[in-house]
């Protein structure tokens, strides 16, 4: 019984380490000045501060913007350590109309305790409910919210958060005042990254952030999960070595640029600054051998149709009726590799497609 007390605090403390602690959740915003990008949701959220007049929200965007960090910081703000004021739930793992009833409805009834008079925080008289993915809940548990919301407004405030604004039914959305988070732009995304970098002590290139950057496609959460994940690799080392491009983009999961070059060559695609490759046949055989050689090597098709998107529709030199067919390509690949269609195949048909629809 002693050695199972023993390992449950020892457990705790591990818990409460913050060198054991994922960066995500080391470096989360603590009040909502430190959220980066969001300007406007921040303006809007700090005015609610000084009044404590909050309504029921609804924050949509991409992952990894802040959403549920917003919340949670603004959450702090107004309750301090008075955490029985918070319910957060991940409405993905708990997307039923049951969830709703009880657990959701149970707490949203309870009227909350009266503020400390010592107390520094505002502590307004409501509680604030966080549900999380709540464009994963069933329209059925998003129609029951509706009426829970109405009836225990004045004790209670919802917080919904999704990525898809348009799965949310219109009479719970109507009851919201909407947020908008948009992808973090470079600058912003930058500023975050090196101020972890120089706390943590990480020896990173200007060019691997950069990369960081740009894998990670505004997604803040993602890019420093990138970061660590990078840290711990070098520290790895012995000795430690210095966070390259390479490093990044292999944990990333990024097909390397040699492989997409040598690709965008079989089917035809002229790369500025690489020239053609004249020893690579562009036809039918030229294109399976380099298909043969990707799929052997390992790649993701569905990480390599999406880079090999973006050369092909910013390309200079391919007229825009060559990029919509080559566009037409990409969809259609996209969806069979979405219904769980072979990757060697539809990659094959991807080459193919290009090449018939760049011939002159």
């Amino acid at each position: 019984m002693f050695l199972k007390t023993s390992a449950k605090k020892d457990a705790q403390k591990n818990a409460a380490d913050p060198a054991l602690q994922p960066w995500v959740e080391k470096y989360r915003p603590q009040t909502i000045e430190d959220v980066s990008a969001q300007e406007h949701a921040v303006a809007v959220l700090r005015k609610t501060l000084t009044s404590t007049n909050l309504p029921h929200m609804l924050f949509y965007g991409p992952p990894g913007t802040g959403k549920t960090s917003t919340i949670l910081a603004l959450s702090r703000q107004l309750f301090g350590q008075a955490h029985s004021r918070t319910s957060e739930l991940n409405a993905s793992d708990e997307r039923g109309i049951s969830i709703v009833r009880e657990k959701i409805k149970n707490f949203a009834r309870q009227t909350p305790r009266a503020a400390d008079a010592n107390s520094q925080y505002p502590c307004p008289p409501y509680k604030i409910i966080i549900l999380d993915e709540a464009d994963s809940m069933t329209q059925d548990a998003q129609a029951a919210l509706r009426r829970i919301m109405e009836n225990y407004a004045k004790i209670t405030r919802f917080c919904l958060v999704c990525n898809y604004v348009t799965r949310i039914i219109e009479p719970l959305a109507s009851r919201c005042s909407k947020f908008r988070f948009h992808s973090l732009d470079v600058s912003s995304t930058r500023l975050r990254l090196e101020h972890i970098v120089k706390t943590e002590g990480v020896d990173i290139s200007p060019e691997a952030v950069s990369a960081l950057i740009s894998t990670s496609e505004g997604d803040l959460r993602r890019s420093i999960t990138y970061l660590q994940s990078a840290a711990r690799l070098s520290a790895s080392q012995n000795p430690p070595t210095s966070i390259n491009t390479s490093d990044i983009q292999e944990i990333a999961g990024v097909v390397p640029d040699g492989v997409i070059n040598r690709f965008s060559s079989a089917i035809g695609v002229e790369l500025p600054n690489e020239g053609m490759d004249t020893d690579t046949a562009k036809d039918f055989d030229g294109i399976r051998a380099e298909v043969n050689r990707i799929m052997q090597e390992g790649f993701s098709v569905a990480q390599l149709l999406s880079q090999l998107h973006d050369i092909v529709i910013l390309h200079d030199t391919i007229t825009s009726k060559q990029k919509a067919a080559c566009a037409a390509v990409f969809a259609a690949a996209d969806k069979a590799l979405c219904d769980g269609a072979d990757e060697e195949l539809q990659l094959l048909e991807i080459g193919i497609g290009i090449w018939k629809a760049l011939k002159p």
